[in-house]
């Protein structure tokens, strides 16, 4: 198995975890005050994991460009978290989970127009399954 599928499985295993160890951390305190907690504790974790693992000298390498992109991947990240806080602090986990997951169609049209990704019929079926589910779940 290649390095980069081991990496994304357990990105997926954890990242089920998150929102319901997240819901359980939310029963005191509004999600914006939740996702503050979390960020603070994300920032944290992240800079041991860079220098543990010895790249920060790979800050050197950085453009101008790359900053840019860097810190607009930062903005969206902080807004779908915020409203991703709000939503289960509020709603079924399960529910906003399978509608925040759903953000993987976006993700692949993007790659497919700014990154040149090949486009698929595996993908594009995969696609709207992932909509059909979508639809399922949130339509009453």
């Amino acid at each position: 198995m290649p390095t980069w599928i081991l990496y994304a499985l357990l990105s997926m295993a954890f990242a089920g975890l998150t929102a319901v160890l997240a819901k359980y951390g939310l029963k005191n305190v509004s999600g914006d005050a939740g996702v503050a907690v979390r960020t603070s504790f994300v920032f944290l974790l992240v800079w041991i994991n860079a220098i543990a693992f010895r790249h920060v000298n790979d800050f050197s390498k950085l453009t101008t460009k790359d900053v840019l992109f860097l810190g607009l991947s930062a903005l969206t990240t902080s807004v779908s978290w915020i409203f991703y806080y709000r939503a289960i602090k509020l709603g079924e986990v399960s529910t906003v989970a399978v509608i925040d997951k759903a953000s993987i169609v976006i993700t692949l049209l993007l790659s497919f127009w700014l990154l040149k990704e090949p486009f698929t019929w595996r993908m594009a079926v995969a696609s709207v399954l992932i909509l059909s589910g979508l639809l399922v779940l949130t339509l009453k």
